[in-house]
């Protein structure tokens, strides 16, 4: 049931997950669902879990920046698979096991880092805006790795004016050169953010 309702909500959007909608998917009746599930919560908080299932997780006591960058990476590709999401990670009253694990093993991966209580809660809210972020700007880009030159020479045309030479400066010199490819950013970012991390650790 719930991987039919992932596949709904990755074909079709979120909107179109329902009650309904899934057991047409299933070849049933609606209210038959009921007897299964107790309605659209459980079917959310499932498929959430599902999600936090295909998501790789840290290893505590290893190399923390290697596991938390692993992590990250992980998450990141789930999230292009089902971008519909991203809204609903930290949204649930109800985590499943997935969740749980997924969290307990973050937050034990920093903690046996060395980072303080408050520290980890800082790191690790500011991981999952950085990831959650990434993941929506790159899902919301009207282009491809593969098409990004292209489109960013039809924008650059509008820009003959002079009006935007920042702009110019960016498509022409970088945007369209060859091998671009806005996914690039994510480990610059991760980078930088790990980078700062490691500065903050006691003894550091």
């Amino acid at each position: 049931m719930l991987a039919r309702a992932v596949a709904i909500a990755d074909e079709q959007g979120l909107a179109a997950l329902t009650m309904r909608s899934l057991a047409q998917a299933l070849d049933v009746k609606p209210m038959s669902l009921y007897h299964h599930v107790a309605g659209k919560d459980a079917i959310l908080d499932g498929i959430v879990d599902v999600v936090f299932g295909e998501m790789e997780l840290p290893e505590p006591g290893g190399d923390w920046r290697a596991e938390l960058a692993r992590r990250a990476r992980s998450a990141r590709s789930v999230l292009r698979r089902h971008p519909w999401a991203v809204p609903l990670l930290e949204s649930r009253a109800v985590p499943g096991p997935a969740n749980l694990r997924h969290h307990e093993a973050v937050l034990a991966t920093l903690r046996d880092a060395g980072f303080s209580v408050p520290m980890t809660a800082h790191a690790y809210a500011l991981l999952d805006a950085f990831v959650y972020g990434f993941a929506v700007q790159e899902a919301a880009l009207p282009f491809d790795a593969g098409s990004a030159p292209q489109v960013a020479e039809a924008i650059a045309a509008q820009f003959s004016s002079g009006d935007f030479p920042r702009m110019t400066e960016l498509a022409v010199e970088h945007v369209m050169q060859p091998g671009y490819d806005f996914g690039d950013e994510f480990e610059y970012g991760l980078g930088v953010i790990l980078d700062a991390l490691a500065a903050s650790l006691p003894g550091d």
